[in-house]
């Protein structure tokens, strides 16, 4: 079993871009706190991510943390004519390179924890997906729970968010308490299936349902 999981990292690493790859880590080393991870997502998560896009209209989507641009390749794919794709990235680095590689890509080089805020400037109310790349373990407990509602304020009723965590981190303080504030933001959580070609493996949630747009207070 372990020889058979040495294998996979290999062949993960072999199918990312050689560029990516080098970017990613070159940035992970210097900002490890904001980072989280030790690779680019693998093609696998960053479809199994990108499914909750519309893809029969145009819609408008945001994602959140998009570090070298793998996830918002996936999203691409499912994005209609005359969609929105904006994408926020706290590292400039990752949003110079994203900007200069992906044209078409709305990039805010900021942090998530202002989310709401940062589109109302840019004039959008609603949208049909946010995608979470996001170190969610590296976040405190109130700057979890904030960027969380300010994704339930901003999904259209029948819109979806869906974020990802590693399987070997899951009894971590960080990841359980995720766990938790999840179910407490959302009607509805739906954990996969464990995603194994990727590194390392990981899993998605997908959260529909906003507990907070049962009541109009003000935000957190």
């Amino acid at each position: 079993m372990r020889r058979r999981s040495g294998v996979r990292s290999k062949l993960i690493f072999v199918t990312m871009k050689t560029s990516d790859l080098l970017t990613f880590l070159g940035v992970a080393t210097r900002h490890p706190r904001t980072v989280g991870a030790i690779a680019p997502s693998a093609r696998a998560l960053c479809r199994r991510l990108a499914q909750i896009v519309p893809s029969v209209r145009p819609s408008t989507v945001v994602e959140l943390g998009a570090g070298t641009g793998a996830v918002s390749d996936a999203i691409r794919q499912r994005l209609q004519p005359g969609s929105r794709h904006i994408a926020l990235e706290i590292d400039k680095e990752f949003a110079t390179r994203l900007r200069r590689s992906r044209p078409d890509l709305e990039v805010i080089n900021a942090d998530a924890t202002s989310l709401g805020s940062i589109l109302e400037d840019r004039g959008v109310h609603q949208v049909d997906a946010i995608v979470s790349g996001l170190p969610w373990s590296l976040f405190p407990p109130a700057q979890q729970r904030k960027i969380l509602n300010d994704v339930g304020w901003l999904l259209a009723p029948d819109a979806a968010f869906t974020t990802f965590a590693y399987l070997h981190a899951l009894q971590l303080s960080g990841a359980r308490r995720l766990r938790r504030n999840l179910h407490e933001s959302f009607d509805e959580v739906i954990t996969s299936r464990s995603v194994w070609w990727n590194a390392p493996p990981a899993l998605t949630y997908v959260c529909r349902r906003p507990r907070q747009r049962a009541w109009r207070g003000a935000r957190v």
